[in-house]
């Protein structure tokens, strides 16, 4: 297959385009803005395979998007474009609200003018992989409830809203068009090659340096923790094997407190790369609560297991100790990321 993947510089998308090239013959068209979140430095154990291809594109930039279909002829599509940053998107929303959503529309249009033109047999085959979050569902009141795939949507940032509009352009455009189109949901992400605004990486990186561990309000936000590498396999299994019109959630199964993941890093530092004196916990600080901020989510992944077969390989004390692991032998990467010269830098080879 050739999959074109937006947002393959990211976070996820980099997961999903390395295990694509490592553990499949697909060939990947990575579809790449290079906003700040951006970092081809990710994908290098995997740039010169001649099954990968870059294009620095605004996945809102028609006629770009279009010349990329019309070169390519990809065989499927896994967006993952996106701005996802909360606090960002309550400071500056109109970039969420142009990339999530205007530029969802842009790519529905395209894929479905190339999609009609196909041949009869490529039309069947082809198909539109929207990945999403559960954010859109807002958050969960009692301990014991769970997200499925019914649950009604409210979002409660900028952020969740925007993707929740992404959500239903793509079911509107398959319900309207025919466009062949799946979702899916999931959880918090953490792993190698976080941005380090994240708060996973964010409490490593700043504990390394002796920085206060900032944690919102008591840090009783609760959050179902997914390994990016589990995650990976997870969208490219919905992407071959779901059932066109299905939405798939994904979760870790792994609910946290966000100051237990907190508390965990510290212990796993204290371990692996001790301070002179005392514990990394001593430098946790509670700042002040973000507005409109989600209580808990969680997920309920029965679906996905059940009719695909996907469950997570990592839990999260396994997952996070190689999350930590991954920083302390990659601080190189995560400081030119801090800096910005991994941006200045990649810029100056693309131009």
């Amino acid at each position: 297959m050739k999959i074109l993947v937006t947002g393959g510089a990211g976070f996820i998308g980099s997961a999903v385009v390395r295990h694509i090239i490592n553990n499949t013959n697909d060939t990947v068209i990575n579809v790449d803005k290079l906003t700040y979140a951006g970092n081809l430095e990710s994908l290098e154990s995997v740039c010169s395979s001649d099954r990968y291809f870059f294009e620095r594109v605004d996945i809102c930039d028609q006629s770009e998007v279009a010349r990329i279909f019309a070169q390519y002829q990809p065989d499927a599509v896994m967006h993952l474009a996106a701005e996802s940053h909360v606090d960002r998107s309550i400071d500056g929303p109109a970039a969420f609200i142009e990339t999530n959503i205007v530029g969802t529309y842009v790519l529905l249009e395209v894929a479905r003018s190339y999609w009609k033109d196909l041949s009869e047999s490529k039309k069947k085959s082809f198909r539109f992989h929207h990945i999403s979050t559960d954010e859109v569902y807002g958050d969960l009141e009692g301990s014991e409830d769970l997200f499925t795939e019914t649950t009604p949507y409210a979002p409660s940032s900028p952020y969740s809203a925007s993707k929740a509009s992404s959500d239903h352009l793509v079911r509107a455009w398959r319900r309207t068009y025919g466009l062949p189109t799946l979702v899916t949901n999931c959880s918090n992400n953490y792993g190698p090659f976080h941005f380090p605004e994240k708060l996973i990486p964010l409490v490593i990186l700043n504990a390394v340096e002796e920085k206060p561990l900032p944690v919102y309000g008591k840090g009783n936000q609760i959050r179902d923790w997914l390994y990016v590498e589990d995650h990976a396999r997870a969208l490219y299994k919905v992407a071959t094997e779901g059932e066109i019109g299905e939405t798939y959630n994904i979760g870790g199964h792994n609910e946290k407190q966000n100051i237990e993941v907190v508390n965990t890093i510290c212990r796993l530092l204290d371990e692996l790369k001790p301070r002179a004196s005392g514990s990394y916990k001593e430098l946790i600080t509670f700042v002040t609560d973000r507005p409109g901020h989600d209580l808990r989510y969680a997920i309920d992944a029965s679906k996905i297991k059940r009719e695909l077969g996907w469950a997570p390989q990592e839990t999260f004390e396994s997952g996070v100790r190689k999350t930590v692991r991954w920083y302390l032998q990659n601080l190189k990467w995560a400081r030119r990321v801090q800096d910005g010269s991994y941006q200045r830098e990649r810029l100056g080879k693309i131009a």
